[in-house]
Parts: C-alpha cells; sequence; structure tokens
C-alpha cells in the first residue's frame, strides 16, 4: 500500500553546543548510538513508514551527513574484496535503492520554523512529514508509520505529543484541546515554552510531526518570536485558525539526544537489546550492579 506521505524534511542545521567540544566539528546528528547515528534512526523511522524522499535542511557543518547517506565506493570495493559481505550489505543499506536523499542549506540559523520552510519549493503542495533527529524515537509500529496510518484516517496536520511533568512545560510547545478518538485530540490551542504556572496542559509536542502544505503560508507571513526566531510552534498556532489540527499521543519511548542525559539513557536501552552485543553488554551491567 502506497504511504499518503511521500516527503520528510529533517531540519539538521543546528550546531549542537550543549554537546561541545564533540559537536565543534562534527554534526550533532551524526552521533552514534551504539552503532547509528542518529540521523540514521531518523530516516529509518521515515522509511519504515512508507517515505522514500528524504529532504535535509543542512548547514555549514553538515557535510558528513551528506556522506553518510552517499554511496562509498572505496569502502564497498575493499568491503567486496576481502569477502565481508555482511559488513558490504550494512553499507549498502544506508541508504535503500528506491530512497532519494536531496539537501538544501539554511543560511542562517533563525529557528525550527524558518528550517521547515527552507524546503518549502522541495515538499511543493502536498503534506509532508517533519522528524527532529534530536528525539530519538522507538516504537512497535514506528512512531512516523503509526501517525502516517492516522494522517491517512484524518487527512489533517498531526503533531506528536505524550505528558511531561508541569515543571518541564518550558521546554516544549504544549498543546491544548479536545478528545476526538483514543489518543487522538483536536486542538484549540498550541504555546511555545510556556512556564508552569501558565501551561493550558501538560501535552508536550515531541519531535514528530505532518503536516499540510498550508503551514508554509503561515510560516512565510510570521514575526519572529521566542529567541527573534520564527518558531513552528507559532506557525501551527496560526495554521490553526484555518485548519484543524490534531495531536496524537504515540506509543513508545522518546529519548531527548539532544541532551547529554538522554543520549546516554538511549545507549544503554538500545545497547541492551542490540542483536550483536545485548547479551554481553546485559552480563557486564548486571556484573558491575548495574541493571
Amino acid at each position: 500500500m502506497t504511504s499518503p506521505i511521500r516527503k520528510a524534511v529533517f531540519p539538521i542545521a543546528g550546531l549542537g553546543t550543549r554537546f561541545l567540544p564533540a559537536t565543534k566539528a562534527s554534526a550533532k546528528e551524526m552521533l552514534p548510538v551504539v552503532d547509528k547515528p542518529l540521523i540514521q534512526y531518523a530516516v529509518e523511522e521515515a522509511y519504515a513508514a512508507g517515505i522514500r524522499q528524504m529532504i535535509f535542511v543542512t548547514g555549514r557543518t553538515k557535510r558528513s551527513i551528506e556522506d553518510h547517506f552517499d554511496t562509498a565506493y572505496e569502502l564497498e570495493s575493499e568491503l567486496e574484496a576481502a569477502g565481508k559481505t555482511a559488513l558490504l550489505q550494512v553499507a549498502r543499506s544506508i541508504a535503500p535503492d528506491d530512497m532519494t536523499c536531496v539537501y538544501v542549506r539554511q543560511p542562517r540559523a533563525l529557528g525550527l520554523g524558518h528550517a521547515v520552510l527552507c524546503a518549502k519549493e522541495l515538499v511543493g503542495h502536498e503534506a509532508f512529514a517533519v522528524l527532529l533527529a534530536d528525539d530519538l524515537m522507538v516504537g512497535k509500529p514506528p512512531v512516523m508509520a503509526q501517525m502516517v496510518q492516522q494522517f491517512a484516517e484524518w487527512r489533517a496536520s498531526l503533531l506528536a505529543v505524550q505528558d511531561v511533568p508541569r515543571e518541564h512545560t518550558k521546554r516544549y510547545g504544549i498543546v491544548s484541546g479536545q478528545q476526538v478518538a483514543e489518543n487522538m485530540l483536536d486542538l484549540s490551542g498550541i504555546v511555545e515554552k510556556p512556564a508552569p504556572e501558565d501551561a493550558p496542559t501538560t501535552l508536550a509536542v515531541a519531535g514528530r510531526y505532518i503536516l499540510t502544505p498550508g503551514i508554509f503560508a503561515e510560516l512565510e507571513n510570521l514575526p519572529r518570536g521566542v529567541g527573534g526566531e520564527i518558531q513552528l510552534t507559532d506557525g501551527i498556532a496560526q495554521l490553526l485558525r484555518r485548519e484543524k489540527v490534531f495531536a496524537y499521543r504515540y506509543q513508545g519511548t522518546r529519548y531527548d539526544c539532544g541532551s547529554k542525559l538522554g543520549f546516554l539513557q538511549a545507549t544503554v536501552d538500545l545497547g541492551r537489546e542490540h542483536d550483536e552485543v545485548g547479551a554481553d553488554f546485559v552480563a557486564w551491567l548486571q556484573e558491575h550492579a548495574l541493571a
């Protein structure tokens, strides 16, 4: 069955300052969790949802991401000559033959809304997904696949949301609305990073979106918001005045890999489940009274 969402946007132009010095000369999205970089987890999630065109909104220091999804002829030749067929398959599986990767620069750091707007000409007049690689999402089925399924039914913009402690509302976009189905809310409002005492709910937007092309007109006419940036949250708030927008309580686990703690948590949890090293890693944790 063909996915109703064909294109995914990955805003990857951020500087990753919370991971300095590791990100001084390297893209934060290339930080590995066990044996795959963060950006690959996000791309694999989109691919599992039936999406085949990956649009990367990049910056000056992100060339390694383009190289990662390109063909590495020298590496493949060396692996093939050495008879390392399993590793050769791993290298080739990073970018399947039916997947297209395209890149556009975000010339100035003007926020997530601006990054999405940079993809306008590549997206065209169709609904599209947005995945933030900082948020490593683990779900069965994958979170974006869950959202694509919901979009096929509701045919409107859709935000992944989760409950957070009230004291954490100042870190997220926070939504409010009326429940219209299991795990689905018809939004009445969204606000960027409200103080705990001002937050209308504790439902926070996670790093997964499906947006209609109407978002582009809103972003183009949006004044700069928090931090002098063009906020995607503000664009969605404006879109709400013209279109239905829904929030979906996804089934799965989110790791905030933009933070050191979330990155470490993801590394431990995914390391424990890894086909190759998981059993030995769990044994080591147990030996050191860590599991």
